[in-house]
């Protein structure tokens, strides 16, 4: 049990008990309200009140213990086909919830509320709903023996209700429950997890009638933990610092490499060195041979030391391997523990959909897809509000009434779907309703009546311009302000949310058949999937969420406009600003070849920012700056490389005010541009052998990104032919490969003096160590199984042995 479960008084367990509790009661009216003969939804609802009644009856709650008690005999009589729920008890039944989520909440956090002013309350609904359950039934209710009404004296014992058996779920049947100690007390009131629409309960519950796939019993696996945030934030910093300390190792590792290649020349200056005294003729064959000997020594001794740093080196490596693996799923561990399922903040929607709809005169019903999607707890509380507005508007807004649809050939019931899913490592969740779609000359007209375009203006419009209208402060398009809409605030509330973490957000429509709200979104705030670029020699970093895209500007492709630089990119016309002039406060630098832009920015505020180079992407994790640094202009947070060199996160937002700041003041410097130099080093070739078409391309992508030029074979042959006739820096090869294996070619590498000194790396799914022995024995200069494959173990390898692509 969490230090938040040891602190709390059983009144506050009752209470966060019955908030789940109330929770599923909800949703399964709702549901019953579409299917009132739904044996397993009726099952969890009468087992959900059932808890609720032991659990009030445990804390002296006798306002909680009526009121469940009277929904619990709505639910048994329901089950024994004496009572259907049709709409109107089923709004009865959810005044009852009503009353539950105020025992759980009460108002003013008045304490007493129970057994003041809310005992009267829940007194009067009780007497008023029995009257109308004992008029609806056709046999009057029969009361549970282990329950006793507010309006009873004295319990009065009666046969239990076929439908359920009390004591097959370990229930007590007696009137008056014996005094529980305080381990039963705590085993009846813990908080049941948060989980799918179910009915936890506080006993250990046996199903004794066979009602199986009913997905509504909470599985006991899935039961959560209460941790704060604060001590979450503290495991996922500390796992994160354990994943980069875990790959410190990896210079130790590097530097082994060099140390063997040292080795190796020594061993060639040795060999050069007696085959020169072989030849020597003026020394007698015994002083001859005495150096000899002693240089022979000195070359077993070299090569003892060679074998025994080559088996450090593979120790090494497999240490690093299992060391970052480990950390790795120690930091995924301890990121998912601050993930919760998005149904965590919809328990009420389904509800606020229903009834405002039943108020505008429009049925309405809620489905949600993805309600399980794991959302980051921080995004996750910021949504609720934006999500209610999107709910409110697509009923108010978006659905017609009913003699609409009928006309226009749907059902009377308009649907509003609310969706969420990862895609691409984003949060996407969208509100889309089956209305009929937007009215874009509405649009217009309203966008020229509050003089925010002229009517030339407006015309010219195309329809996504139209739509960013609707997010502007204010904006509406109703004329009288009700309790629902029309003061202009939801979508704008909705979008300044988004930009708080970073996302974005788009409206689609189609005429007649409804409005989509799209929001993208980080998967969390704590990491922050990145394009690491290089600013005047420092990394810095972009969060993809807010990037549009990254191009290779060829220089001949920039144009000057009214004395700045542009590019043109998708017809239209981008201002392209120096990232070094913007964050560093220096004089842009011209680059040689194409151009390395970033593209970020909507509508009119677009910008190509101009990088020095691209460094790849990166899940990064967040580290806020110090609090006595204040705002930093253009910069979000720190985050430190998987080398644990420090970078700064760029607030993209920011950086787009500032721009457009500089640009109205006209500050910023033109980028320069520099012809490319025909006169320096060609970029390193590299030559990548496997006969699989998929290991091949990976090779090619990682090399070619890293800006190495990669040229490919198909097996062993076709490799070899391609080291005689054409000039490469370094050969990577498969082993196991048709017509000539990858030790076959290492070897006839190796052997022919114009390729003998060409580097040679193996990369194969063989890991057994005798396996890596043959290969290196060939004289293949590094071994890098495939099981331990990653990007950066390759490209680091690569880097070692022919340096970095340009050097």
């Amino acid at each position: 049990m969490s230090d938040d479960l040891h602190d709390a008084t059983l009144l506050d367990l009752f209470r966060m008990e019955t908030q789940t509790q109330a929770q599923v009661l909800g949703d399964g009216l709702l549901a019953l309200e579409r299917a009132p003969t739904d044996a397993s939804r009726l099952e969890a609802c009468m087992r959900a009140a059932h808890s609720l009644k032991g659990a009030a009856r445990i804390v002296g709650v006798d306002a909680g213990v009526a009121l469940a008690h009277v929904l619990e005999d709505a639910f048994v009589a329901a089950q024994r086909g004496a009572l259907l729920l049709d709409a109107t008890l089923i709004d009865r039944l959810l005044q009852g919830v009503d009353l539950l989520m105020r025992l759980a909440h009460p108002p003013g956090r008045d304490p007493n509320w129970a057994q003041g002013a809310g005992k009267a309350e829940i007194d009067a609904f009780v007497t008023s709903f029995t009257g109308q359950l004992a008029t609806l039934t056709s046999d009057a209710m029969q009361t549970p023996a282990d329950a006793t009404l507010v309006s009873a004296a004295m319990p009065m014992p009666s046969a239990e209700p076929t439908a359920f058996d009390y004591a097959s779920y370990g229930m007590p049947t007696s009137a008056t429950p014996p005094a529980p100690d305080a381990m039963t007390i705590a085993a009846h009131v813990s908080p049941a997890s948060p989980a799918p629409p179910g009915a936890p309960e506080p006993y250990e519950v046996r199903d004794n009638h066979d009602t199986t796939n009913d997905s509504d019993v909470a599985d006991p696996a899935s039961r959560a933990l209460r941790v704060s945030a604060d001590n979450l934030n503290r495991l996922l910093r500390l796992s994160s610092e354990g994943l980069v300390a875990s790959r410190w190792t990896q210079p130790f590792a590097q530097s082994l490499q060099r140390l063997k290649r040292h080795q190796h020349e020594a061993g060639d200056a040795l060999d050069r060195v007696s085959s020169a005294l072989a030849q020597v003729v003026d020394r007698s064959d015994e002083d001859r041979q005495v150096l000899l000997a002693a240089l022979a020594d000195l070359r077993r001794a070299l090569s003892v030391g060679g074998q025994l740093l080559a088996e450090q080196m593979h120790e090494l490596d497999e240490f690093d391997r299992r060391s970052t693996q480990l950390s790795q799923r120690l930091y995924d561990e301890a990121l998912a523990c601050r993930m919760r399922p998005l149904d965590d903040r919809l328990g009420g929607f389904a509800r606020m959909v229903r009834d405002l709809g039943r108020s505008l005169g429009k049925p309405a019903r809620l489905e949600i897809r993805g309600a399980h999607t794991p959302v980051d707890r921080d995004i996750l509380d910021q949504l609720e509000a934006p999500l209610g507005h999107l709910l409110r508007n697509a009923v108010d807004h978006g659905l017609e009434r009913p003699a609409e649809r009928a006309a226009a050939g749907k059902p009377a019931e308009g649907v509003i779907t609310l969706s969420a899913r990862h895609s691409a490592g984003l949060l996407l969740v969208s509100v889309a309703d089956d209305g009929a779609g937007i009215d874009l000359e509405r649009v217009r007209r309203a966008v020229v009546a509050r003089g925010l375009a002229t009517p030339d203006t407006a015309q010219r419009l195309d329809d996504n311009e139209l739509l960013e209208f609707l997010m502007l402060p204010g904006f509406t398009l109703r004329d009288t302000v009700t309790d629902v809409s029309g003061r202009g605030v939801g979508l704008d509330a909705v979008r300044a949310m988004v930009a708080t973490v970073r996302g974005t957000v788009r409206i689609e429509h189609t005429p007649g058949r409804g409005t989509k709200v799209i929001l993208q979104l980080p998967l969390t705030l704590s990491v922050v999937r990145s394009l690491l670029v290089e600013i005047a020699g420092e990394p810095y970093a972009l969060p993809l969420a807010n990037l549009s895209r990254t191009l290779a500007l060829p220089q001949e492709h920039i144009a000057v406009l009214e004395g700045r630089p542009h590019f043109t990119l998708d017809g239209k016309q981008i201002g392209l600003v120096s990232a070094q002039q913007v964050l560093c406060g220096g004089a842009p630098v011209a680059v040689a070849g194409d151009q390395p832009v970033v593209v970020f920015g909507d509508g009119d505020a677009r910008y190509g920012l101009a990088v020095d180079k691209f460094l790849g992407e990166r899940m990064l994790v967040v580290q806020p700056l110090d609090t006595r640094l204040g705002k930093v202009p253009n910069i979000a947070a720190g985050a430190l490389t998987e080398d644990g060199a420090p970078l700064l996160i760029i607030d993209t937002a920011d950086l787009v005010r500032s721009i457009a700041k500089a640009v109205e003041l006209g500050s910023l410097e033109r980028v320069p541009v520099r012809a490319a130099q025909t006169s320096g080093r060609a970029s390193k070739r590299v030559l990548v052998v496997d006969d699989s078409l998929t290991v091949r391309e990976l090779e090619r992508k990682l090399l070619a990104a890293r800006g190495y030029e990669v040229r490919v074979a198909v097996d062993g042959m076709d490799g070899w032919n391609a080291v005689r006739s054409e000039t490469f820096d370094m050969v990577i090869t498969d082993v196991d490969m048709p017509r000539m294996d990858g030790v076959e070619l290492v070897t006839l590498i190796k052997r022919d003096a114009r390729t003998a000194a060409l580097p040679v790396m193996i990369v194969s799914y063989k890991d057994r160590e005798e396996d890596r022995q043959r290969g290196l024995d060939a004289g293949a200069d590094y071994y890098l199984a495939k099981g331990s494959f990653h990007d950066d173990a390759l490209l680091r390898a690569v880097v070692d042995l022919i340096g970095e692509p340009g050097s």
